[in-house]
Order: structure tokens, then C-alpha cells, then sequence
């Protein structure tokens, strides 16, 4: 009988502990690592944009064959870490519509003359068409919406 009431007063102290994780992490700014590991919102990731037959690799070379594609570097500016940095060399093309981007997909645009590389974060249509919003991978606010006018390139390989 003992035990029962030890493993009751357990069980609602767990629910009690975690009810109040919850509420802690959804509303303050104070960081709870084993819970943000439990509950996190993922990254998206790229997906597979060159085949594995286009991928050929030899003992003194690697080829990968991709239409239009062009070398890109990076500013140490630190929003893309630890996937892009200075000194990272980038794959890109030119994405020729709006469904060759997708969530997770890594672009380049232009906004107020500059080249920003972030990640696509989400993919929407509104009354102008579609958009996409894009977020360097450490940075805590998006970037808004952007067209696909504005977007350069697309990220579709990185070497170290």
C-alpha cells in the first residue's frame, strides 16, 4: 500500500513538473535545454537536388554533373553557421520557377542591394503570387517575405 502512494505522489509530481516545463518554455525568455532538445521546432532541410548517378567519384577527382551551375562564397557574418561560413565553397543555380524552392532549401537574394543567403523557412501564396520566407539559421527573426524576383540563386551543395 505504501508504495502505491509513493508511486502516485511520483507520477503526479512528473505530470506537474512537465505541465509547468511547458507553460516555462512556450511563454519566457529563459532557456531550458533538455526541454528545448525534447521540444524544439527542427530545421528543414534541403532536398536532394542532384542525383546520385550525377555524382561520379574518382581517386584524383569528383565530378557532379549540374546544368548552369556556378562557385559561390560567403561573408563571416555568422546568421548561416555552422552550415555556411567564410571560407565554405557553395554549388548554386538559378532557379528557373517557383517549384524548384522549397522549405529548407538554402537561397540567395537581394534585398535593399545586398546578397543575403538564408534558408527557406516557409513557402505561401498570398493576393501577389507566391512568397517565401527565409531566416539565417542563427538568427531569431525571419526576414519577411520575398519574392521570387529577388531570389539570385539557390544552394544546391556545399564543400568544405
Amino acid at each position: 500500500m505504501n508504495k502505491i502512494k509513493i508511486i502516485e505522489i511520483f507520477i503526479i509530481f512528473i505530470v506537474g513538473f512537465l505541465s509547468g516545463s511547458l507553460i516555462l518554455a512556450n511563454s519566457a525568455a529563459i532557456e531550458l535545454p533538455a526541454l528545448n532538445y525534447l521540444f524544439r521546432n527542427s530545421t528543414p532541410a534541403p532536398l536532394d537536388h542532384v542525383a546520385e548517378s550525377n555524382i561520379k567519384i574518382y581517386n584524383d577527382r569528383v565530378i557532379i554533373y549540374v546544368n548552369d551551375a556556378s562557385l559561390s562564397s560567403y561573408a563571416s557574418t555568422g546568421s548561416m553557421r555552422p552550415v555556411l561560413d567564410e571560407g565554405s565553397n557553395g554549388i548554386r543555380i538559378k532557379p528557373q520557377t517557383e517549384d524548384e524552392i522549397q522549405e529548407g532549401d538554402i537561397v540567395t537574394f537581394r534585398r535593399n542591394n545586398l546578397l543575403i543567403v538564408h534558408r527557406v523557412v516557409e513557402k505561401g501564396t498570398d493576393e501577389e503570387g507566391f512568397y517565401f520566407i527565409a531566416q539565417g539559421d542563427n538568427n531569431s527573426i525571419a526576414d519577411g517575405k520575398i519574392r521570387f524576383n529577388d531570389i539570385e540563386w539557390k544552394t544546391i551543395g556545399v564543400i568544405y
